[in-house]
């Protein structure tokens, strides 16, 4: 029901759906476009996929894991919102398994709900032995022992196994100061899933991370008491030394667990696809470095650079992306000192853009008066990466950019859904893993659409 201006969620899927998900990544990073690297014409290797075999995992897992937060959706049927395209999820993972990757990445919460379902079914259809799967201990708004052992037991159901691979407490920095002690720890709740450990429903048990530095030494220090099998940390050459929001800095996140000798999964590689889709100016200068080799392929091989790294997640919604990224990983070359060098300078410049730190996670959504709030985010960074942000009236050609900004934010953002609906009610910021104050961003955003509707002649 309605009341005033917020819609519940069945409202929301039947404005927008899962296709929010899927409009925004269309704007920024998860649309097909034209690959100008020479590496897309290459062939994409079968039989020569980089494995990692950790002593303390033993499991033999490729280095490229599939990440399964951004499947592609289609419109439902039945008239309420969209649903994910089965068809192409299995085909996505047939092709994924038949040239070497066998770890899939997902969580109850992604895609809206449906993801651990599709994901499942096209799994299903392979020998359970030739993949591991990853699922995770979502934070639901009912945090009590019984609703999360529900969540537990659906993911079973909905993967369709019996027994999961690698089992993460799921993004551990956002639930505050005591947060993992109310959700995890005074409720008993990793006490059973210690015992699901050792039954052995749980083959590794670990937990993923975004947040503040306080966080997670909280839930690191626990690691003598449970003995963590693995943590999953955001890491890139852009958050190395500079985390977006306020994220921990990649470094110190790594070097912690590496002093503990504690595998890690990467996720966040490319920034929710920032660092594949950069400003020009940055791209050019990647070329000039390697013109064979794609924005993408840098951030993947700085990652697989680093020691106890058991595999690094990509969610690849299209062919093309998991194409050139089998193609990275087939053999992957880790990145030389030089290299090395060269990518930190290039994250410096980087610094000098103000795009915002969206990673198009949907975590804050639906939002409860319908705004589509990464897409509004993502636009906004897309505009800027290639050059199209109106700056001043004094520039040449500030006219066009002026009226193709609008144009396009009209174009692309629903009227009932754009940033002047916003009120600042806050929900979307305890949602938000990078740290984003939401409303403030959209009121800029907003502001600037105003200012530029008034020059208008």
């Amino acid at each position: 029901m309605k009341k005033g201006n917020n819609i519940n969620r069945r409202e929301f899927l039947k404005i927008s759906g899962i296709g929010a998900a899927t409009t925004a990544a269309a704007l920024y990073g998860c649309a097909p476009r034209k690959n100008n690297s020479l590496s897309a014409l290459q062939p994409v290797p079968t039989d020569k996929m980089t494995y990692v075999t950790l002593p303390s995992l033993g499991d033999k897992i490729s280095l490229l894991g599939y990440g399964c937060m951004r499947w592609q959706t289609i419109p439902n049927p039945n008239g309420t919102g969209n649903i994910i395209n089965q068809e192409i999820v299995n085909e996505l993972i047939d092709y994924a398994m038949e040239h070497g990757v066998n770890y899939f990445d997902t969580a109850p919460t992604y895609v809206l709900g449906q993801s651990e379902v599709a994901t499942g079914i096209a799994l299903k259809r392979h020998p359970r032995e030739k993949f591991f799967i990853a699922t995770k201990m979502s934070n639901p708004s009912n945090p009590d022992f019984e609703a999360s052992l529900e969540m537990y037991r659906n993911s079973f159901k909905r993967l369709q196994v019996d027994y999961i691979d690698y089992y993460l407490l799921h993004n551990i920095g956002t639930l505050g100061p005591r947060g993992v002690e109310t959700r995890f720890i005074n409720n008993g709740l990793l006490d059973f899933l210690l015992k699901e450990r050792e039954a052995g429903r749980i083959r590794k048990l670990g937990w993923s991370f975004h947040g503040v530095k306080e966080g997670f030494d909280q839930i690191l220090a626990l690691h003598e008491k449970v003995h963590w099998d693995f943590v999953q940390i955001q890491m890139n050459y852009s958050d190395w030394k500079r985390a977006t929001g306020m994220n921990v800095d990649a470094d110190y996140l790594y070097q912690e667990l590496s002093m503990r000798n504690i595998p890690m999964v990467i996720m966040e590689p490319l920034l929710g696809g920032r660092l594949s889709n950069l400003p020009t100016h940055i791209v050019e200068r990647l070329k000039e470095q390697n013109p064979e080799s794609s924005a993408a392929s840098w951030a993947f091989r700085f990652c697989g650079s680093f020691d106890g790294v058991a595999t690094i997640l990509s969610g690849m919604t299209y062919m093309e992306h998991l194409q050139d990224n089998i193609r990275t990983f087939s053999p992957l070359v880790p990145l030389n000192e030089e290299e090395m060098e060269f990518l930190y300078q290039t994250a410096e410049l980087m610094q000098r853009y103000p795009t915002i730190p969206c990673n198009d996670c949907q975590y804050c959504m639906p939002c409860p008066y319908g705004i589509d709030i990464p897409g509004i985010l993502l636009h906004y960074n897309k505009c800027i990466n290639e050059g199209r942000m109106p700056k001043s009236s004094s520039d040449n050609g500030y006219r066009k950019a002026r009226r193709a900004f609008l144009v396009s934010y009209n174009r692309n953002i629903e009227k009932i859904r754009q940033a002047n609906h916003c009120i600042g009610c806050k929900q979307c910021n305890e949602q938000c893993p990078q740290r984003i104050n939401i409303p403030v961003e959209l009121r800029k955003i907003d502001a600037l659409l105003e200012q530029l509707k008034q020059e208008m002649p």
